[in-house]
């Protein structure tokens, strides 16, 4: 069953443009000219329930764009889109009973007030009763470990315990589907991970559909199945991570520690990143030559320390971005 069906969205803003100095404003004023950009342009896409998307582009690829048609915050100018058989566009009153957004960069909780009374203030939003609320907040605090914080002001919580009781206060009226945008921005590593298990422990527990945007990989990576990245307002790639992974790391990282620092041969599919001393950091392109192959090129007798990674996810998204870029 699918819980997001976009067909042909688009979505074209007017941006007034203005040249340098006072008569420049004098013109913009009297003769204004603007310019047109195609933020969204014909992008179809549909989204499983229970699934966990990444959403991902470039700074001004449309993601942001996207979103806001999905949850009825603005209305496209081309296409049509439904979430749980709702049309935003004519019924997001309806469509907010069923969904949920956390953006990293923007708060939706009162922070004069605490965790615990900014939810009873969004079960009252949400028509919830008050046994149900309690009964909600006691099981939600439970499952993102809130106890010690619950009654603090949420101006003194640290940003990780913030992002926690945001992800709180957007599950307290069981939405199907959850956006996020940037859930991790700002966070040490050790409470990006707690965050991500608790999205992983969310959809399994409740069945969430995850819609994410994200800049950081490792939200990518651990949490999404499937990626779809998008630039200049298209869809260049929709494809899963298993796959994507398979089909894009035909190339190896090989990086050697030599005794002594050795000048190497040039070898077909074979390309030097970085040569420091002794120190070498090899690209293999594994459909031209078999690694095996490749260390047969380095005088392994006087190898003292080797190693063999995948090209890192980040490099690949960016070769994507470089490649399909329209």
């Amino acid at each position: 069953m699918n819980v997001i069906e976009a067909e042909h969205l688009s979505k074209t803003f007017r941006v007034k443009q203005k040249e340098k100095g006072m008569r420049g404003s004098l013109k913009a004023i009297f003769h204004p000219q603007t310019e047109e950009i195609n933020a969204v342009n014909n992008v179809s896409f549909s989204v499983q329930e229970g699934e966990m998307l990444a959403f991902i582009g470039p700074n001004g690829a449309g993601k942001s764009t996207t979103i806001k048609m999905l949850t009825g915050i603005l209305y496209p100018d081309g296409g049509k889109v439904e979430v749980l058989g709702i049309d935003p566009t004519k019924q997001r009153r309806a469509l907010s009973y069923q969904i949920g957004t956390v953006f990293g960069q923007k708060e939706q909780l009162w922070t004069h007030l605490t965790p615990y009374d900014n939810f009873r203030f969004f079960g009252a939003i949400y028509d919830i009763g008050a046994n149900e609320i309690e009964s909600r907040i006691g099981m939600l605090s439970d499952t993102f470990d809130l106890g010690s914080f619950l009654n603090t002001p949420v101006r003194n919580l640290s940003l990780g315990q913030r992002i926690r009781c945001e992800i709180v206060a957007s599950l307290i009226h069981r939405p199907k589907v959850l956006f996020l945008d940037e859930p991790t921005i700002g966070l040490d590593p050790v409470v990006k991970e707690n965050i991500r298990s608790l999205i992983k422990q969310m959809n399994r527990e409740l069945h969430t559909t995850i819609f994410l945007t994200s800049h950081d990989i490792g939200d990518i990576e651990k949490l999404c199945k499937r990626i779809i990245i998008v630039n200049s307002g298209q869809i260049v790639l929709d494809d899963s991570m298993e796959h994507l992974k398979y089909h894009y790391l035909n190339k190896k990282i090989l990086e050697v520690k030599l005794q002594e620092e050795t000048a190497l041969p040039q070898v077909n599919g074979i390309t030097l990143l970085k040569q420091k001393g002794s120190h070498i950091k090899l690209e293999v392109d594994t459909t031209v030559i078999k690694i095996n192959d490749a260390l047969h090129n380095i005088d392994t007798e006087h190898v003292e320390d080797i190693n063999i990674s995948n090209v890192p996810l980040e490099n690949i998204i960016m070769e994507i971005y470089s490649s399909e870029k329209v």
